[in-house]
């Protein structure tokens, strides 16, 4: 397990930056609320025998398992879903842009629910860092249609960045009242599988399997590496370093995507790409060191 804060931020950022590829796996054939019921249950299950098997404690009140289950519904489902959607109606550049604002939405958010100090280099940072991402996608925000179906994308990946950005402040009060991780995300996950549960059941989806290779070896490296591993070094840092220190991997995370499409599918970059990559290692460098003042 990694015990330093930046082996713990290199690792978040490096793994859900591979995840933008593995989920391409995870389309087609199997309704996208169902792969999140199998990404998560499969995560749970795992995370929740490896606490018994290591003798860490898994009971807790009822209230501290209400904000568990907050936790599960804002990180672990209904952002993943709601991004889902807007994917289908935006590019993956808008939607990568527009999940970079979690970095803003985490410092007024910790602000108003944790009373945390807001951190004029934290802003900066994250301007720079917003600017970088807008100025590698600059071509998919160029062809962006004015339609209906355009602002209701927008407003789905809003919403689901907020989502996100709840789910953050909540693991961070978890934290702070003395909930481990690994036993916040055991449970969590498991309260999150069982919300996308309901909501398929409801919304009617057939409850299929895409028997193929890619989809299981994309499922198993979701759950595994993309919820358990991810989401443990992420949310621990959350703890030490704070949510909008944190929330900043959000930029770095289609950069790394790029990194992998160019070996994979032959992205070329431009000079513009690679100007807004300066602009994201800039803030990623505000962010994260301390004035000298």
């Amino acid at each position: 397990m990694f015990t330093h804060s930046a082996s713990l931020y290199l690792a978040s950022v490096l793994i859900w930056g591979s995840t933008w590829y593995a989920i391409k796996f995870q389309l087609g054939v199997v309704a996208p609320e169902v792969s999140l019921v199998y990404r998560f249950a499969l995560a749970a299950i795992i995370l929740l025998s490896f606490c018994a098997l290591t003798g860490r404690s898994l009971k807790y009140s009822l209230r501290q398992h209400w904000f568990i289950a907050l936790q599960g519904l804002f990180l672990f489902s209904s952002n993943y879903l709601v991004f889902y959607w807007a994917t289908g109606l935006l590019t993956s550049g808008i939607v990568a842009l527009m999940f970079s604002t979690v970095i803003l939405m985490n410092i007024v958010n910790g602000a108003i629910f944790m009373r945390l100090a807001v951190s004029r280099r934290v802003i900066l940072g994250a301007c720079f860092g917003i600017a970088g991402i807008a100025s590698i996608f600059w071509a998919e925000l160029g062809a962006v249609d004015n339609n209906a179906d355009t602002w209701r994308g927008l407003w789905m990946c809003l919403l689901a960045t907020f989502f996100a950005s709840i789910g953050n402040i909540i693991s961070a009060r978890n934290q702070k009242n003395g909930i481990p991780v690994i036993q916040t995300n055991a449970w969590g996950m498991g309260y999150g599988a069982l919300v996308m549960l309901a909501y398929a059941l409801v919304s009617g989806v057939s409850f299929n399997y895409d028997p193929g290779f890619s989809y299981s070896v994309s499922l198993i490296y979701l759950s595994v590496f993309g919820s358990i591993l991810a989401f443990g070094f992420y949310l621990t840092l959350v703890g030490r370093i704070g949510a909008d220190k944190a929330a900043y991997a959000a930029v770095l995370f289609p950069v790394i995507a790029l990194g992998l499409s160019t070996i994979f599918e032959n992205y070329q970059w431009s000079l513009r790409a690679v100007f807004g990559f300066a602009l994201v290692l800039l803030g990623n460098y505000i962010v994260l060191t301390r004035s000298k003042r």
